[in-house]
C-alpha cells in the first residue's frame, strides 16, 4: 500500500465528505477511493469514517487523525514540488477556469504570453460563467469577477478591480434617447446578465446619492459576451463590464450610458486551494497577472480617454 497517497485521499474524502466528489477530485474511481481508505484503516487497525448511503462523516479517531495526516500530506507534496521544480523550468499541465467573457477577452492573451517562455507548460484553460467549485473539479486556478465564495479551502489573491458600465449602439439612442438618469431606464430596453446578485434591481450611486431601479429585462443571458452582442445589433443598453465593452468603446460600436453614475464595483480576484502552497507554476502565473492588471487594468486606462456623449 502507498500510505501517503491512501492518506492524501482519506484529507479529500474527509474535506469532501464524500468517495465520489474525492475521486472527481483526484482522478480515481469511487471504488478504488474506497480501497485506499480501507487499506489505510486496516494499517492504522482503526475505523476512520463512517458510511451511509447518504453521507459520510469522521469518526472520533478520524476527527484525531485528520489534522496531522493533513500536515503531513501538505508537506510532502510540498517537498516534492521543490525537487521536482528545482533548477527546471516551468513544466506539465495548468489547469485554469475563468469566466467565458475574461477568459475570452483577456485571460487567452496574457496566457499565450505566459507560456511562451515554457514550451513544455500544457495550460488547460476551461471558460465557463457557472460558479464551478475549483476544488472539486480539480483547477490549479481560477479567476473569479465577483461571487467569491466563502471557504476557508480557498485562499484569494485579488488581481484588479472590475467596474460595471451601461452603454448601448449609437443606432439605439438615436432611435431611443439618451437617458438623463437612472429611474428613465424603465422606459429602455434592457439587456441583462442574469449572474448579478441582485437580479434585475441594477444599483447607482453618485456623490453619496443612491438609486436603485428594478429594470424590465428585454433580453437576458449567463453570459457577458452573448449581452454584448446583442447591444452591437443596436437591441438595447447593456450591463456590461469595462474590461468586456472597452474595444468598442473605443472604436464607437458602443458609447457610455448615464456615465456620471457609477454601478457596483466588484473585483477580479485569482483562487486556488488554501490546502497547499501554490505550485511554481501557479504562483509565477498569479504575479504575472498581478503585474499585467495592477495597479490600473490596461482596459480601464484605455477608457480614461473615452468620452460619454451627452443626453
Amino acid at each position: 500500500m502507498d500510505q501517503l497517497r491512501a492518506m492524501e485521499i482519506f484529507v479529500e474524502v474527509a474535506r469532501l465528505k464524500s468517495f465520489s466528489a474525492a475521486g472527481r477530485r483526484l482522478g480515481l474511481s469511487r471504488a478504488l477511493v474506497s480501497k485506499h481508505i480501507l487499506q489505510l484503516e486496516e494499517k492504522l487497525n482503526v475505523r476512520l469514517l463512517h458510511r451511509s448511503t447518504r453521507e459520510v462523516s469522521l469518526t472520533d479517531a478520524g476527527q484525531a487523525y485528520l489534522e496531522p495526516c493533513s500536515a503531513a500530506v501538505t508537506q510532502a507534496q510540498e517537498a516534492a514540488r521543490i525537487a521536482t521544480q528545482s533548477g527546471a523550468g516551468l513544466a506539465g499541465p495548468l489547469r485554469i477556469q475563468a469566466p467565458s467573457s475574461f477568459g475570452s477577452t483577456w485571460l487567452a492573451d496574457a496566457l499565450a504570453r505566459f507560456c511562451l517562455p515554457h514550451p513544455q507548460l500544457q495550460p488547460l484553460l476551461h471558460v465557463d460563467d457557472a460558479l464551478l467549485d475549483p476544488i472539486e473539479h480539480g483547477f490549479d486556478l481560477t479567476i473569479r469577477v465577483g461571487g467569491i465564495p466563502d471557504s476557508r479551502a480557498l485562499a484569494i489573491r485579488p488581481l484588479a478591480p472590475c467596474r460595471g458600465i451601461l452603454c448601448a449602439a449609437p443606432a439605439y439612442l438615436e432611435r431611443y434617447g439618451m437617458p438623463e438618469a437612472p429611474q428613465a431606464l424603465r422606459a429602455h430596453r434592457c439587456l441583462h446578465f442574469s449572474h448579478l446578485t441582485d437580479g434585475t434591481a441594477w444599483r447607482f450611486a453618485r456623490a453619496g446619492e443612491q438609486r436603485v431601479v428594478r429594470v424590465d429585462a428585454a433580453f437576458t443571458s449567463n453570459n457577458g459576451l452573448v449581452l454584448q452582442q446583442a447591444a452591437l445589433q443596436g437591441m438595447g443598453i447593456v450591463y456590461s463590464t469595462t474590461f468586456l465593452a472597452m474595444r468598442h468603446l473605443l472604436d464607437g460600436a458602443l458609447v457610455p450610458v448615464l456615465a456620471d453614475w457609477e454601478l457596483p464595483l466588484n473585483h477580479l480576484s485569482a483562487l486556488y486551494p488554501a490546502s497547499r502552497q501554490p505550485s511554481p507554476k501557479v504562483r509565477q502565473l498569479i504575479d504575472f497577472l498581478v503585474a499585467e492588471y495592477q495597479p490600473v487594468p490596461p482596459w480601464d486606462a484605455a477608457l480614461a480617454t473615452v468620452q460619454a456623449p451627452s443626453a
